[in-house]
């Protein structure tokens, strides 16, 4: 029978074709009329059985294939072997952004060597001495204003990783300001790989929403630190637009292409509505709290389009849910205290622990069942949001306490961002 978990689209340039998308697998067929006849009648070859199974189009047993998918996650679990923590350095930051997510709990707060050393001493034991690969993010404020702390526990962890057989790297989540090649050459013997870097729009759009402390402008600083590190890292370049100013993202490509940057060397470009901040409900008509807007939808097409167009890279849709869902991803705060999500640092009451005790339970806190209901085990859409979101719920109604539904967004956009991906093959 056919997946529960499928698209199946008119194709445009073959009338009376269709093309049918596994949203559980990602793959893709295009399939005459006569074929999707056959399939609906269970009238099919061996052969194009076999294929069109393999691709996960076809299932022997549909209850089945719902039932793996409620113990997907649980599954996943088990099997990971690699530990991915965010660990907040600093909330210090050299950029005064208005519309900065963590503004109203920024400032001097530092990791002293103290907590470093629980952090350190936790992974080796825990992760690394369980055999785990470990993955972490620098995060902040601005992680680069820590830069003596990041690299004694990255240097720590590099050498505890080889004594223990497993693998150490990191990435940094930077606005760039600082990120300069000399720096990226002392940090690449320590695990650098990626770095995910911010560029709000063209110059005049950026500089008046991510500013220095100072009141300068950051654009120019921050493009030329791209140009002199782009081919030592993946860069993976993100901004952060509103509904009046996201038309103009795509001319900071343009500037980028001008300055010689070559698409090919930065890693994929994913631009995001700004956030309402941390710990706040409502954050005014630019923020965006809903995937359901329909401006939304028009902006992911446009911006990706554009995106494409130019020679860059976009994410494409995969299966994955909120981080929230995996047991071996963690948020370690400056001071110790654990989180799912760093966007939850703003509400004390979801820490889960901290490095001293270690997690707690938070399978109510944190609805991780929320998603194992009929209405979204049945979605075609499962496999693609997990229930999404938590944060969402929780900016709109102040605890979560449902899902980030996304099936008005894909319902808008899924066949264009489909269409797109045939247009721009890798």
């Amino acid at each position: 029978m056919l997946s529960r978990y499928l698209k199946i689209y008119p194709c445009r340039e073959r009338p009376g074709a269709s093309l049918i998308y596994s949203t559980k697998k990602g793959s893709l067929v295009r399939v005459p009329a006569a074929l999707l006849a056959a399939i609906r009648m269970d009238t099919l070859s061996d052969t194009d059985r076999a294929i069109l199974t393999r691709m996960e189009i076809l299932v022997d047993d549909p209850v089945a294939e719902r039932q793996a998918m409620a113990e997907l996650v649980d599954l996943t679990n088990a099997r990971a072997m690699t530990f991915f923590a965010t660990v907040v350095l600093t909330l210090e930051c050299n950029l005064a952004c208005p519309y900065c997510f963590e503004d109203h709990f920024r400032g001097g707060h530092v990791m002293n060597g103290a907590i470093a050393g629980l952090l350190i001493e936790k992974i080796q034991r825990e992760e690394m001495g369980e055999g785990r690969d470990v993955t972490l993010r620098f995060y902040g404020g601005e992680p680069l204003l820590a830069v003596p702390r990041l690299k004694e526990i990255a240097a720590r962890l590099r050498l505890a990783a080889l004594a223990a057989g497993t693998k150490f790297s990191f990435s940094l989540v930077t606005n760039a300001t600082l990120l300069t090649r000399r720096l990226v050459d002392e940090l690449l013997p320590l695990g650098l790989t990626a770095a995910q870097i911010t560029l709000d729009g063209p110059a005049d759009i950026h500089d008046r929403q991510r500013p220095f402390v100072s009141g300068k402008g950051s654009f120019a600083t921050i493009v030329e630190n791209v140009c002199q590190v782009c081919d030592l890292i993946t860069l993976k370049p993100g901004g952060n637009f509103t509904r009046e100013n996201y038309r103009r993202f795509p001319e900071m490509l343009d500037e980028l292409l001008a300055l010689g940057v070559d698409p090919a060397k930065l890693g994929p470009v994913q631009f995001s509505p700004i956030l309402p901040k941390s710990g706040i409900r409502d954050g005014g008509g630019e923020c965006h709290i809903s995937c359901g807007e329909a401006w939304f939808a028009e902006a992911i097409l446009f911006l990706r389009e554009e995106t494409l167009r130019r020679g860059f890279r976009v994410e494409k849709p995969n299966m994955g849910g909120c981080m929230v869902e995996l047991a071996n991803n963690l948020v370690v705060n400056f001071d110790g205290s654990l989180y799912k999500c760093p966007t939850f640092m703003g509400w004390p009451e979801l820490a889960v622990g901290n490095l001293i005790d270690g997690v707690g339970e938070y399978s109510v806190s944190h609805k991780l069942d929320l998603w194992r209901t009929d209405e979204c085990l049945e979605c075609a859409y499962l496999p693609l949001c997990f229930g999404g979101c938590r944060l969402l719920p929780l900016l709109k109604h102040g605890v979560i306490d449902r899902v980030d539904c996304r099936r008005e967004f894909y319902d808008t956009a899924l066949e264009g961002i489909i269409l797109q991906d045939i247009r721009y093959p890798p």
